[in-house]
């Protein structure tokens, strides 16, 4: 993730994230499917398997409607909605509508839903509402495939 600053949380590092199953909701907070269907997915998903190796990360990637989406409104977003994940501002690019994590990833708009396995490869992309059931199964099966070797043991925080 190329993040510009982050929102309820320190920067994150995605390489502590090594031997936990990563979900990454991406979202604008004028997109109606990301207020009605993203954002209450991931914050489910953040309460229900959290403790189990999953990790959600929200990521704030304005495409559109740039003068009223800046950081400020949307720690007020954030607080409102009461997200209760981090939440990292996507970098813009100077000159381009489209930020940096977006571009690299290539994505079509907003909600994307990115899932990552605890070896921190890329398993599923997602545009628009996403299936429950078919993510819950894909969820499942990440989480019971072996940690990398080098990943943190939970001893240094991380599930195993």
């Amino acid at each position: 993730l190329d993040a510009s600053e982050w929102v309820n949380s320190d920067p994150i590092d995605v390489a502590e994230l090594r031997g936990r199953v990563v979900v990454v909701e991406t979202f604008q907070m004028l997109c109606p499917g990301c207020v009605q269907h993203g954002l209450p997915l991931a914050s489910r998903i953040h309460r229900s398997l959290g403790d189990q190796g999953v990790v959600v990360i929200g990521l704030h990637t304005v495409f559109e409607h740039h003068d009223v989406m800046g950081p400020d409104a949307l720690r007020a977003f954030v607080h409102e909605y009461r997200l209760p994940f981090p939440v990292a501002i996507d970098r813009p690019v100077p000159g381009r509508a489209i930020p940096s994590t977006m571009d690299r990833y290539r994505l079509q708009g907003t909600p994307s839903t990115i899932v990552a396995d605890r070896a921190g490869r890329i398993r599923s992309v997602s545009f628009g509402q996403v299936d429950e059931l078919k993510l819950g199964a894909l969820l499942g099966r990440l989480l019971a495939e072996p940690a990398p070797a080098d990943a943190p043991g939970p001893a240094d925080g991380a599930e195993g």
